[in-house]
């Protein structure tokens, strides 16, 4: 069974453009993510005006590549096979779609190897695997859900850094700590809706541990043998944002506030789900938007302050 949408699909909410110029293509990607992804929109604000057109085209390609797996359920994967093609096709110069046509220029200009986006892909294609395959609880072990981690969620971060040409070992290994968290906390976040789609992403030891069944999260109400599950799950995900905080410093000074924008957005999920007593079954825990606009606005405030008061660029 597909994942349950969050909203429409790009193609069926952005019209094609009508020219496959560079300028068309950008326009293309900005519409992709002005219309899916308000707190993606709000990050690329923290950046400098450089940037923001690379950052909207990688998230083009991600979110056409998300719904590819999730919006063509019968055609066995061979939406993705066409889009992993197109992708070999950018990296080598020769883009054939308005989404390629714009991350092609951004390649050139930046740089960026094509492995992180072909490990999205994979991650993609994973989950349409085991979607086919009617697969409900995903993966055995921790060890195996962050096996997937590394290519459903680290990839984002390494791109990122890739923009401004960070190759820096310690970065990128705090990079994914804190895109592993986002990933995880959004996990725990979306238990309910996960399992009526057929994806449960709690690790199968940990079920096993607390005494949960998969059919209890069918339930109206979490269980305390669920709620405890949860938890802990989320105490993982805080451990993550832990180990990876140090990039808010350390990162490349014109990815700070984005940096810490999405530490302090995970975090601030995390305590929703602590506040709805780890019950994700009765209602999904939200941040509320007046909190999402006091995160970003802090989240420039203390970058500008620590630069000595100078505007981030």
């Amino acid at each position: 069974m597909a994942a349950t949408r969050r909203d429409a699909a790009p193609w069926s909410m952005t019209a094609f453009p009508t020219s496959d110029d560079l300028g068309a293509a950008r326009a293309f990607c900005r519409a992709i993510a002005a219309r899916h992804y308000e707190n993606f929109t709000v990050a690329t604000r923290l950046v400098p005006a450089r940037l923001r057109q690379h950052l909207v085209n990688v998230y083009a390609f991600a979110r056409w590549s998300d719904d590819l797996a999730d919006e063509t359920p019968h055609d066995g994967g061979a939406a993705l096979a066409a889009w992993r093609a197109g992708l070999e096709a950018c990296f080598a110069g020769r883009p054939t779609h308005p989404v390629y046509v714009a991350l092609a220029d951004t390649v050139h200009q930046t740089g960026l190897a094509i492995e992180p986006f072909a490990d999205l892909l994979s991650a993609f294609e994973e989950d349409k695997a085991l979607d086919r395959a009617a697969v409900l609880v995903r993966y055995d072990s921790r060890t195996a859900l962050l096996g997937y981690c590394s290519r459903s969620a680290n990839p984002v971060g390494r791109i990122v850094l890739g923009l401004e040409g960070c190759r820096d070992h310690d970065m990128i290994t705090q990079s994914d700590a804190i895109c592993t968290g986002l990933q995880l906390v959004n996990f725990w976040q979306d238990v309910r809706r996960d399992s009526q789609a057929g994806r449960v992403y709690l690790p199968r030891e940990d079920l096993d541990r607390h005494g949960v069944q998969a059919a209890d999260l069918a339930a109206l109400a979490a269980t305390p043998a669920l709620r405890a599950l949860v938890r802990e799950e989320v105490g993982w995900a805080r451990s993550c944002f832990d180990a990876g905080e140090a990039l808010i410093q350390r990162g490349p000074a014109s990815l700070r506030p984005a940096i810490r924008l999405f530490v302090a957005g995970g975090r601030a999920v995390a305590d929703a789900i602590e506040d709805a007593g780890y019950d994700t079954l009765r209602a999904r825990p939200i941040v509320p938007r007046w909190k999402k606009i006091r995160l970003a606005w802090g989240a420039w405030w203390r970058v500008a302050m620590a630069a000595g008061g100078r505007r981030p660029a």
